[in-house]
């Protein structure tokens, strides 16, 4: 693969289909349960739809017309406060190794900032250790409880980071 071919680009409503396949496949490849994670969203089959909102975007990783990966903010659910999630993000295995989880984060949580957010939550868990290496590394500190009820209660991993 080159990354001549790839672009990160808001997501279009003809990405639904294959960004849904990447997040469960992936999903699949981690061995994370089918409920109480992601893969149950109903949001999953219909993305460009969901984060075409307020205060939210969704982001693919194009590789010449084949999506390899996304992350997206949102407004985070059954909170009261300024803050956002990071959510969905998930690369196949061709899209690892090459900067561009760094890249993607860094477009969110710009876009997290001019939204004007004061904080941006995630979830994850625990053997996603490479995803939690890269939340680390760009200030994401872990969290005793979740926040908000995203209905994720199979993710045991909450982190959150200061945005101003």
């Amino acid at each position: 693969m080159s990354n001549n071919n790839i672009v990160i680009r808001e997501i279009a409503k003809a990405d639904d289909e294959q960004i849904a396949a990447v997040i469960r496949n992936v999903l699949i490849e981690f061995g994370v349960p089918k409920v109480g994670t992601a893969y149950a969203d109903k949001a999953l089959d219909k993305m460009a739809e969901t984060y075409n909102r307020c205060k939210a975007a969704y982001f693919v990783i194009d590789d010449g017309e084949k999506i390899i990966g996304g992350a997206g903010i949102s407004p985070l659910d059954n909170f009261e406060g300024n803050t956002c999630e990071l959510q969905k993000m998930y690369f196949l295995p061709e899209a690892r190794g090459l900067g561009l989880g760094t890249k993607m984060m860094t477009i969110c949580l710009e876009r997290a900032k001019l939204f004007g957010y004061d904080t941006c939550y995630l979830e994850t868990m625990p053997y996603m250790k490479d995803a939690r290496k890269l939340y680390k590394k760009v200030g994401f500190e872990m969290l005793d409880k979740p926040m908000g009820d995203t209905g994720h209660y199979s993710c045991n991993v909450w982190m959150l980071k200061d945005l101003k």
